[in-house]
């Protein structure tokens, strides 16, 4: 599909449009949203990272490939030695863009991967060649996280506002991995973005288990989202069961209480207060029903979104909708609100340079597009 110039997103995520929490605004203060396609012809697009030029990269998870679009077209980026196994939710998921991309050219990814005798889920880091021919590894940053029938993959990408790189990770649908921290499933990792080392001021450094050492919190389901807000607290965003898809705020060493166990027992609660311990509540929650919430990232704090400066914007897949959330400075919820409904399973969201929103969809079939978000 192809579309006016006019159209298309300027293209350099900046870190700093992140979100500052406000008041909460009438619904008069909340403007209209438009909707546009950037791109389509895609096919489970999972994630979508701008760059210099005008340009997007994104993720196609069952295709396993990794384009750059730019004025409505799209081209193949070949991952070079690319082993990439996909099954089930599982493929070529969680895409980032290095902060120095313009010197460095890195970009890091999230996906299944085949093994000698079997498949896992890692992130890799990756160099772009010249005019974005091909895409060489760096190196295996994480690997070993798991990997059963492709079910509850992850995998979401965030570099932090202080250079460390955030993993989002599924718990592979496998009851003991949410809680047991020689597991990588189930839980947010932190890691040094250029040597995958345990970033320095994880909480379980003293461990002698270096899997332990790379987590950053525990007690998780399946992590589709991770965002950070303008006050630099971090945000996951996570699948529920029947039930409970929760927006959590990280804390470093948290245990966010879902055990399934014995078994795969997904009838527990998602936060299962009888835990050892102190289990940390879901700032939102969905309640009795899911929306299979996805990807999400805070509204830039831009006068043009006016009264959805802050807020949390979060894709939904089931319930087919961009859900906003407004949360105060301690982290409370105070409004919920549906918007960018129409247009069928919603991936993620991520803020574009001018301050507009990308939305991929993923109603596979290879009819998927970008979507283009902004106020009227």
């Amino acid at each position: 599909m192809r579309i006016a110039p006019a159209l298309l997103v300027a293209t350099l995520v900046v870190p700093l449009l992140t979100l500052v929490a406000s008041e909460p605004p009438s619904d008069a203060a909340v403007p209209r949203l438009s909707v546009s396609v950037v791109i389509g012809g895609l096919d489970h697009p999972w994630d979508v990272a701008p760059i210099t030029k005008g340009r997007l990269l994104v993720t196609e998870r069952t295709r396993a490939r990794l384009s750059v679009i730019r004025r409505g077209h799209r081209r193949t980026i070949p991952l070079v030695g690319a082993q990439i196994w996909t099954g089930g939710e599982t493929g070529l998921m969680g895409l980032e863009v290095d902060p120095r991309w313009r010197t460095n050219h890195r970009i890091y990814t999230c996906q299944g991967w085949r093994t000698s005798s079997s498949h896992d889920v890692r992130v890799i880091a990756w160099r772009l060649t010249r005019h974005l021919r091909e895409a060489r590894p760096i190196r295996t940053l994480v690997s070993g996280l798991p990997s059963t029938s492709g079910r509850h993959g992850g995998c979401r990408l965030l570099i932090t506002r202080d250079g460390s790189l955030l993993v989002g990770t599924g718990d592979a649908a496998t009851g003991t991995n949410p809680r047991n921290l020689a597991s990588l499933g189930g839980k947010t990792l932190r890691v040094s973005r250029f040597t995958g080392r345990p970033w320095r001021h994880n909480p379980f450094l003293g461990s002698s288990n270096a899997r332990t050492r790379l987590v950053y919190t525990y007690g998780h389901r399946n992590v589709q989202g991770l965002a950070q807000r303008r006050d630099g607290t971090l945000w996951s965003v996570e699948q529920g069961t029947f039930r409970d898809d929760e927006v959590n705020r990280l804390i470093a060493g948290g245990d966010y209480g879902y055990n399934p166990v014995p078994g795969y027992n997904e009838s527990v609660p998602m936060t299962d207060q009888s835990l050892p311990g102190r289990q940390i509540e879901a700032a939102w929650s969905s309640g009795p029903t899911t929306d299979a919430t996805s990807g999400g990232t805070f509204v830039p704090s831009l006068r043009k979104w006016r009264g959805y400066r802050g807020w949390l914007a979060v894709a939904a897949l089931k319930n087919q909708k961009l859900i906003m959330l407004h949360f105060d400075r301690s982290g409370r919820l105070l409004t919920e609100r549906t918007e960018v409904t129409g247009h069928g399973r919603l991936r993620t969201a991520v803020v574009a340079v001018n301050g507009d929103l990308l939305v991929p969809t993923d109603n596979g079939n290879g009819q998927d597009v970008i979507l283009r978000v902004h106020p009227s």
